[in-house]
């Protein structure tokens, strides 16, 4: 079983993956076209600041690029948005934590100080949480999107005794083969009965 095969392909979550990628892109996209605007040099580790963040022209660089991308997840949106998200915000996380051991060090060559390491533990989440909204919780609601492609039975049962009781059908009994109407008249089967 793949993931994707667990993903419906349209539901009404889309536009909160979509709304997530295009928000964070944007930011991401201004603060690189920001760097790029102050004529940074791309290894430059002098702490030159940039929105309250230090930055040289490589960091510039991978926020336009990674922008770029939220963007076009959230052009595409539906899962691709979702995974977009998830992926870019489990990256910022990971170098949340590389960067937080190298702040100082030769090997921190975009320059992040701590207020960069901040940003990006903020910024993770907030695109995580994005990709993963309405996906991951063990109390889904039966009419999640996720919830029912993960189980199409219960999901078909449910559905065929809504559509029996708009049609002012007796609702039936969802208990396998053998099941029978259940009316006022008759009530629920007993045990024994």
């Amino acid at each position: 079983m793949k993931l994707s095969d667990e993903l419906p392909v349209d539901h009404r979550l889309a536009a909160v993956y979509r709304v997530g990628a295009g928000l964070c892109g944007a930011i991401l996209l201004v603060f690189g076209i920001l760097g790029f605007t102050n004529q940074l040099a791309f290894f430059n580790t002098s702490g030159t600041q940039v929105a309250g963040l230090s930055t040289n022209g490589l960091l510039s660089l991978i926020s336009v690029v990674v922008g770029l991308v939220l963007i076009a997840g959230a052009v595409i949106g539906g899962n691709v948005a979702s995974m977009v998200n998830m992926t870019v915000g489990s990256l910022f996380i990971l170098s949340g934590f590389v960067h937080i051991f190298i702040l100082d060090k030769g090997a921190n060559i975009l320059d992040f100080g701590m207020s960069n390491v901040i940003f990006s533990f903020v910024m993770g989440l907030l695109i995580l949480t994005f990709g993963m909204y309405g996906r991951v919780t063990g109390g889904l609601p039966h009419d999640n999107p996720y919830w029912r492609s993960r189980h199409p039975e219960q999901a078909a049962r449910e559905d065929s005794a809504r559509r029996g009781a708009a049609a002012g059908g007796p609702p039936r009994l969802t208990g396998g083969a053998g099941a029978r109407p259940v009316t006022r008249e008759t009530g629920p089967r007993l045990p024994g009965a």
